[in-house]
């Protein structure tokens, strides 16, 4: 993956292949590759929100801290996804902490960058904004899911 270029990279993921080709060069201006193994955090709940992700390959945990219990995953994510949506908007805290639970090939966007093109260009930012809702409530869904498991049948 590294012989590409970011505006390859984006073209052929999920997220965002389909923007118009102006975009992605755009978008490709804030971006970089990156390569992380097993272990690394990517983000710590309530850290400087300055950068998020689009996965290629791997797997992120997304994670949040519970006293006594220490870091409680709620959900995997993998290839196609983004991570990270705090960026978005103030106080740009992380609301969740993220880890890498297998090899990711993502590219890394400077969110305080993406924010300026948003703020330059509004139908760029209309469009992030509403891909990265459709993902939040995609999210909210399949955690709804997973209370309905975990409560549907309670102990005899």
């Amino acid at each position: 993956m590294p012989s590409l270029s970011v505006f390859d990279l984006l073209a052929m993921h999920d997220f965002v292949a389909d923007l118009p080709a102006g975009w992605l060069h755009r978008l490709a201006l804030t971006g970089q590759p990156v390569f992380f193994g097993p272990g690394h955090r990517l983000c710590r709940e309530d850290g400087n929100a300055d950068r998020f992700w689009l996965l290629h390959s791997g797997t992120v945990a997304v994670d949040f801290y519970v006293p006594g219990r220490g870091d409680i995953v709620v959900e995997r994510v993998g290839p196609g996804s983004p991570v990270g949506r705090s960026w978005m908007r103030p106080p740009y805290r992380w609301r969740f902490g993220a880890v890498v639970a297998e090899d990711v090939h993502a590219v890394e966007f400077d969110a305080e960058r993406v924010r300026k093109l948003i703020a330059e260009d509004a139908d760029l930012g209309r469009e992030l904004t509403g891909r990265m809702l459709d993902v939040v409530t995609a999210r909210l869904q399949s955690a709804r899911h997973r209370l309905i498991e975990l409560y549907a049948y309670p102990a005899e």
